[in-house]
């Protein structure tokens, strides 16, 4: 356990934990510096740490794509990466600082609920 629940992040990651008991892992990241600020893994091989950085990378890079692209008014949700047996989901906050990396079996999680409880995660790091 890398938290804190004396924190928002670690308030957050708490949430995920208690909505998604069979988690693989989940992190609160700062998109600036890339370092977790909050994280769980249940997955011995998983280290949610680690996975921040370069998850950040994958964010930091659509944000340069949609600028490249001149998406004015757009903003990123989410970003969703299916393996053969894991969904790896980064949602970001809404004032795009922060993000939850969160993976799940991809057999035994229904898509939909994690986005949601990734969402109402987000809403505690306001």
């Amino acid at each position: 356990m890398a938290y804190s629940t004396n924190s928002p992040a670690g308030q957050a990651v708490q949430s995920i934990l208690d909505a998604l008991p069979s988690l693989m892992a989940v992190a609160v990241v700062d998109i600036q510096s890339g370092m977790a600020l909050a994280s769980h893994s249940n997955a011995p091989g998983l280290n949610p740490d680690t996975a921040a950085a370069y998850n950040t990378e994958v964010v930091k890079q659509k944000q340069k794509a949609m600028t490249a692209l001149k998406l004015q008014g757009e903003r990123i949700d989410d970003i969703l990466i299916s393996l053969s047996n894991q969904l790896h989901l980064l949602n970001l906050t809404e004032d795009g600082k922060k993000f939850i990396y969160l993976v799940v079996n991809s057999r035994e999680t229904n898509l939909a609920i994690a986005r949601d409880v990734c969402r109402q995660g987000a809403e505690l790091l306001k």
